[in-house]
């Protein structure tokens, strides 16, 4: 990993994102490009027919920017870092997408506030367009991540030849943080397997990987997203990675909502690797 990708909009959730990402740059000596998608006011730029940006309305819209990105780039934790500044006039969906493919990123690091439970933290508006189309990892991180030290991380999965393909990009990822690994097969009475149906299978998709310091579970739930929640929180885990596919995102990965029990407890950040 050596590029990092970090969408800003100067808000606690994006300042959160930013502060995980540079934890990550130190630990693999990457560099951390801060993107900022900057909507002026109609008028000032046709978005479809042009990107002048020399007109003293525009020009002042560009100084504040770059001055917050210098306060920004002042915190302490980026100390050590190499950080790269860019302001694109984009939709944030397209921008993101756009320059994790120019500057050709290993990660994209997301903020966001995850208040309505697990699914609005990746299915819904610009994090969930990026998490459907992004060919790189997309973690997303909740307001409030204190130190993001990774000890445990959760792998929820079907564990079919699909999800085969970057489940070494998982393995990679867990070995950064030198994290124990918990592979966990949801089995719900809408898409239930036996035990020996479940094992056999899970065996013969870790059959091809070197892997340490793992164990897998299954898990009986009333769904796939409140049997993650749930096994996540027993074990203490301190991430959550998933599988994505690009058609459809993680929308079709959910069976209604989170109860409001669950709704009100922390949500674990949360990566994806698209297949």
């Amino acid at each position: 990993m050596k590029r990092i990708l970090v969408p800003i909009d100067f808000s606690e959730e994006a300042k959160c994102a930013a502060k995980v990402a540079a934890k990550i740059a130190k630990k693999t000596n990457s560099k951390i490009y801060l993107l900022h998608m900057l909507e002026l006011p109609e008028g000032i730029i046709d978005m479809n027919t042009s990107k002048d940006t020399s007109s003293p309305a525009s020009i002042l819209f560009m100084q504040k920017v770059h001055e917050r990105f210098d306060e920004l780039k002042n915190e302490s934790f980026f100390d050590g870092v190499e950080v790269i500044e860019t302001v694109q006039f984009h939709k944030t969906f397209d921008g993101v997408i756009e320059e994790s493919k120019k500057h050709d990123v290993d990660l994209v690091v997301m903020g966001s506030s995850g208040t309505s439970g697990f699914a609005e933290i990746i299915v819904g508006s610009n994090t969930e367009k990026v998490v459907r189309h992004s060919n790189v990892p997309v973690l997303v991180v909740k307001k409030g991540t204190k130190n993001f030290e990774l000890n445990d991380i959760v792998f929820a999965s079907d564990f079919s030849g699909e999800s085969k393909a970057r489940f070494k990009d998982v393995i990679d990822f867990t070995a950064i943080f030198n994290a124990n690994l918990h592979l966990v097969y949801i089995n719900t009475s809408h898409r239930f397997s036996t035990t020996k149906q479940i094992t056999d299978k899970i065996n013969a998709f870790i059959s091809d990987f070197q892997l340490s310091d793992f164990d897998f579970t299954i898990y009986n739930d009333l769904s796939i997203e409140r049997g993650i929640l749930n096994f996540s929180k027993e074990i203490n885990a301190d991430l959550i990675a998933l599988n994505t596919h690009g058609k459809s995102g993680l929308s079709k990965f959910f069976n209604g909502s989170v109860g409001q029990e669950l709704a009100n407890h922390a949500i674990k950040p949360v990566i994806t690797f698209k297949i």
